[in-house]
């Protein structure tokens, strides 16, 4: 993936780029930006159970399955809004996301795990609702924005509290999103970010629970 800015390209173009992105990253894996932070710690899994990588193998394919939906909805998000610098810096944001992404991907892959068979449908539900939040306007974009990195901070502290303790390759990299994704909503909150209606902020919970109960399993 290129570092190029969004800003400079046409709609047309913008969208032929989406598609691409968005059908590299459900039936690709994709090289990442940064290290693998699980390199960073001690190599556990001959020490993990049978049921252990069962767990830690579920809530990595929630948190690719997550990142998945994150992906889409910078994209969205980035494809409608209005302002240029809110382009560029969801642009960037979302580089970050498929970082995690692939950090995921490359976790399931030693855990000998495959991500969820509905990652197409979490993309696309994504994507729409990303684009919808920024029909909605910027202030409304970042608004949605803030929430989401809101509760995905929350589910990564109780991932951290579900993972087996000496998984320390899953847990440095949940770590790592952690602080990634909380740096997003700061960053959304700092850009003007509306806050959102108390029903939107309930009917997103209440969409996520079904997408991380669904992605835990298959």
């Amino acid at each position: 993936m290129s570092n190029r800015e969004i800003r400079h390209y046409s709609l047309a173009d913008s969208v032929i780029g989406h598609v691409d992105q968005a059908l590299n990253n459900i039936f690709c894996k994709q090289a990442s930006q940064r290290p693998y932070p699980a390199d960073r710690g001690a190599d556990s899994d001959l020490h993990l159970s049978t049921e252990e990588k069962k767990r830690a193998a579920g809530l990595m394919r929630v948190n690719h399955a997550g990142e998945m939906a994150a992906q889409a909805l910078y994209h969205g998000q980035s494809l409608i809004a209005r302002d240029p610098s809110l382009k560029d810096k969801l642009y960037h944001a979302s580089v970050e996301e498929g970082d995690h992404l692939n950090w995921c991907r490359r976790r399931l892959d030693e855990l000998d795990e495959r991500p969820s068979v509905f990652d197409p449908l979490w993309y696309a539900g994504s994507f729409a609702i990303g684009i919808t939040a920024g029909i909605a306007g910027d202030r409304w974009n970042l608004g949605f924005l803030e929430e989401t990195e809101k509760q995905v901070v929350r589910h990564l502290e109780s991932h951290l509290r579900r993972l087996p303790e000496h998984d320390s390759r899953s847990r440095t990299i949940v770590e790592q999103m952690k602080i990634d994704e909380q740096g997003h909503a700061d960053l959304a909150h700092e850009l003007g970010a509306a806050e959102l209606p108390e029903p939107v902020q309930e009917l997103m919970k209440l969409t996520s629970k079904v997408m991380t109960s669904l992605a835990e399993r298959v």
